[in-house]
């Protein structure tokens, strides 16, 4: 059992509290958290870390949604536009995904580590990812993903998905849990995503997918028009897409932790479904600028209190998987929203909604959560305690420490 003080503590909890000069208490778990006198008198027999000046304890953070399998990009891709990117991912994607071996994702893995993550919620097409992802501290919800939408090819591409999904699973431990990943509506048959589903269902996995990520895909899903239509003549031979997004929605029905990724085009309609769905929107705000320059209606999220989370998605879309880079452009990016108000809500989506994406127990300093603390240490004295969660988003580039399960990594 050990005990932190800081200046400040941030719970990220339902509430939001924060408490001045506090303590926290925990081994995997945390145990107890107050203010330092109450812990001092409640555990006076255990020895009290104190951090320095200015300094912040809250959970570590959570990238809900992120691609390890491209982390080579930094030049190569196409932005501006979605199907210019699209191509352009395609035409590149066995030399970008050769390159990205072990050695490097485990880089990047480091380096987020050192920026505050210690859960990621990693999309993986291939599996080249996964020895890098065993040997990171980090905890990995690790979603293996089914794509294809030809008819013809449906048995083979079935068999690939559940070979992989089948030796993720044989490496489940503690801070590696297999999930499932549906890669969109437009790219997996209704076929693949029925079988998907029901080994979700009968596993109780975590389940992510794509939905409605750019102005194309809606033209597309909606109405058989677009850029799309010549996109998937010439490469599929298809001039119909396969399902509408309410025929998409409405199969995810009974997934216990259930998330969706962009979701900038949706109507009101598709959020009232997601809602039903009790599903977490996964927001990735660098890559809907970079990719088609649409950006998440967060207002009407907050307004219908469906719950989001932030991700970095990966280095095909971004030019950081650093999760407090991505806040400072999250909270750059949406402009109607009082920025201090906003950045209360983007530290709680990036820890406590990040584990209700990925169905975990963590991301609330709170008892019996699981023990994932970061500490930081401000440039300066907070004076009022409002301006503290924008402040940690401002100035906080790396971490002091982390914990993970209760072990300083």
């Amino acid at each position: 059992m050990k005990i932190l003080s800081a200046s400040w503590i941030l719970t990220c909890n339902k509430n939001n509290t924060i408490l001045k000069n506090g303590a926290i208490v925990y081994d995997k778990k945390i145990i107890d958290i107050g203010s330092l006198e109450f812990i001092k008198e409640k555990y006076p027999s255990i020895e009290i870390e104190f951090l320095d000046e200015n300094s912040v304890i809250m959970p570590g953070l959570i990238n809900s949604h992120v691609h390890l399998e491209f982390s080579s990009n930094t030049t190569t891709l196409k932005y501006g536009n979605f199907m210019s990117w699209l191509k352009s991912v395609i035409s590149s994607r066995d030399e970008l995904v050769e390159k990205a071996d072990t050695k490097l994702i485990s880089k990047k893995l480091l380096k987020m580590k050192k920026t505050g993550t210690t859960t990621i919620g990693a999309i993986s097409s291939y599996s080249y990812d996964l020895e890098a992802c065993l040997n990171s501290p980090i905890n990995t919800v690790y979603f293996s993903e089914v794509i294809g939408s030809k008819a013809d090819m449906i048995d083979t591409l079935f068999t690939d998905f559940k070979s992989r999904l089948d030796n993720a699973k044989l490496n489940t431990c503690e801070n590696f849990i297999p999930a499932i990943a549906i890669h969109s509506p437009y790219s997996a048959h209704p076929f693949l995503i029925r079988e998907t589903l029901n080994l979700a269902k009968k596993d109780n996995l975590s389940v992510s997918s794509h939905f409605l990520e750019s102005p194309e895909e809606f033209e597309w899903l909606h109405k058989d028009t677009g850029s799309f239509l010549n996109f998937f003549k010439d490469f599929l031979g298809q001039e119909k897409s396969i399902t509408r997004p309410m025929e998409f929605l409405n199969q995810f029905k009974n997934i216990n932790n259930l998330s969706f990724t962009h979701c900038v085009e949706t109507t009101k309609k598709d959020l009232l479904k997601i809602k039903e769905l009790d599903a977490v929107i996964n927001h990735c705000a660098t890559s809907n600028r970079l990719l088609n320059n649409t950006k998440l209606d967060l207002k009407s999220l907050i307004d219908l209190e469906i719950d989001f989370s932030i991700g970095t998605d990966g280095l095909s879309s971004n030019n950081s998987l650093s999760m407090f880079d991505e806040l400072r452009n999250v909270l750059m990016t949406h402009t109607d929203i009082n920025v201090v108000d906003l950045a209360n809500i983007l530290l709680k989506s990036a820890t406590k909604n990040g584990s209700k994406a990925l169905g975990l127990n963590k991301g609330e300093l709170q008892k019996d959560k699981d023990a994932d603390i970061i500490c930081i240490s401000l440039p300066d004295e907070v004076l009022d305690e409002k301006d503290l969660s924008l402040n940690v988003i401002l100035h906080s580039k790396f971490v002091d420490r982390s914990i993970i399960g209760g072990k300083d990594v």
